[in-house]
């Protein structure tokens, strides 16, 4: 990664939170790596040097600082500066808990393993085995010094099928063994004897209040809730049903502004990991990610979308837990309201999802998997002959393996999608946008994003948003997502 070392200097020197995660400073002298925020006294500038993501800090041979904590810094913008290649075969390494091999990998991505490996040393400077060694091994740090789950258990969760080789992983990037981390650091206690507390940075601002809006208009009845605070919008609450590897359970997620992170409790039933998993799944569904002061300095230059900014500091793009029911979703939603739409699918999980009993005795349902919907035909629910066959020909094209929810480019899930009869661009679109975070989809056919484009009664058309929206690039969702708050009653 190409970082301007002064920016960083002055950056580390102010310990400037908006630079936390953008970069990470090793100090030659000690061998440690800290974010730019860390206590310690400054180094010398001629005792350090910058990288762009805690992985290559790691693969250099920096071990990170336990001050400080590298493992909590929000996830590096600087990974969204690679090739579109390389990108997706970061979330597909993170998609899954255990390590694939540059083998798997590759076909996975259509490429050959050895043209893999090249993009990855030009972009990153280091293989995919060290980068996913590097992050697993800060996940197990964080869950070290956080819960007070087993050794042999973090190894799980972490994605290491042999303790021994967790060992092993973790003291090259430590210089430390889990258990003398354990002894130093010491796990704190669970939020309760039932549940697992993942915690979750970002980068302010974070616009927590309109995304918990956003997902309490279309939370899906028996699987997701949004507890709403009235006199505290930092204080709603986030909560969704699961079921991961096997295991049913319940999460909830939590603001915790002063801190800059979100707090996430997780209820699992049986044994399994799931935690990665859950984190990684967090992350996009909030989209703590996002570079919001770049995203929102480049979609300010249209003076409609730097109106609503100045009303939405920290926009982020909602997403979704799992892009097959998110699709399924959409699908359900075309040409009704959003209401309406979230009417169905409740009926829909209520037909069709499987019910266990959450942690508190409350009854709550598992949104049904593609095996599980086989053969469904999709009566009673209240849509048409024609939306239950379109319905059907997707869940039978997802297990026929013709959807492809393995991080396909826009152009590619598009032409996927719309290859199956009733599925049309506006479908495809928003569903690249909510439920694989692309943020360059654009559903331009958008009833609100034409109304919100149109002159006074006037409506805009399609290829007039197109237009529009090309100065947007690459960040078309999140201006999509402006419109529609432009349409809504302004904030006080």
């Amino acid at each position: 990664m190409q970082l301007d070392p002064s920016i960083c200097s002055s950056a580390r020197l102010a310990r400037d939170k908006r630079f936390d995660g953008r970069f990470f400073t090793a100090v030659k002298t000690t061998g440690i790596f800290c974010r730019p925020i860390c206590p310690a006294r400054p180094p010398l500038e001629r005792n350090v040097e910058y990288f762009g993501t805690a992985a290559e800090a790691a693969a250099a041979g920096y071990r990170p600082c336990l001050r400080c904590r590298p493992d909590a810094a929000p996830g590096s913008p600087a990974w969204g500066l690679v090739s579109t290649t390389v990108q997706r075969a970061l979330n597909l390494m993170r998609a899954e808990r255990e390590a694939m091999s540059i083998e798997q990998l590759a076909e996975r991505l259509g490429i050959t393993s050895r043209y893999l490996r090249k993009l990855f040393a030009e972009h990153l400077g280091i293989s995919p085995l060290q980068v996913w060694q590097a992050e697993r091994a800060l996940f197990a740090f964080s869950l070290l010094r956080d819960t007070r789950l087993p050794v042999a258990e973090i190894a799980l969760e972490a994605g290491f099928n042999s303790l021994r080789r967790f060992n092993d992983v973790f003291k090259t990037v430590y210089r430390r063994t889990p258990s003398e981390v354990r002894r130093e650091q010491g796990g704190t206690a669970n939020s309760d004897g039932s549940a697992t507390r993942l915690y979750l940075g970002y980068r302010p601002p974070f616009d927590w209040p309109g995304l918990l809006a956003f997902f309490a208009a279309r939370a899906l009845p028996g699987v997701e809730q949004v507890l709403a605070e009235e006199k505290d919008p930092d204080g709603a609450v986030y909560l969704r049903s699961f079921c991961l590897a096997g295991r049913r359970g319940l999460l909830e997620v939590r603001h915790q502004a002063d801190k800059k992170r979100l707090a996430v409790d997780v209820y699992a039933e049986g044994s399994g990991a799931v935690l990665y998993q859950v984190r990684e799944k967090i992350r996009r569904l909030f989209d703590l990610d996002a570079d919001s002061e770049e995203i929102s300095a480049h979609l300010a230059r249209d003076p409609q979308l730097e109106v609503v900014l100045r009303q939405s500091a920290g926009v982020r793009l909602p997403g979704a837990w799992d892009p097959f029911e998110y699709a399924l979703r959409a699908i359900l939603g075309q040409q009704i309201s959003v209401a309406a739409a979230t009417t169905i699918a409740g009926r829909l999980v209520a037909q069709y999802g499987e019910v266990f009993a959450g942690p508190d005795g409350q009854e709550v349902r598992i949104f049904p998997t593609p095996e599980q919907l086989a053969g469904a035909d999709f009566s009673g629910l209240g849509v048409t002959r024609t939306r239950a066959q379109t319905l059907r020909n997707f869940v039978a094209a997802t297990g026929a393996g013709e959807i492809d929810f393995r991080e396909p480019e826009l152009a590619r899930w598009c032409e996927q999608m719309t290859a199956l009869p009733g599925i049309g661009g506006w479908t495809a679109q928003y569903t690249a946008m909510r439920g694989l975070s692309m943020p360059d989809a654009f559903p331009a056919s958008d009833l609100g994003i034409l109304i919100a484009l149109g002159d006074g009664d006037k409506k805009s058309t399609p290829k007039q948003a197109l237009a529009r929206a090309e100065a947007w690039r690459p960040w078309r969702a999140y201006g999509a997502l402006l419109l529609w708050q432009s349409l809504q009653p302004r904030k006080s």
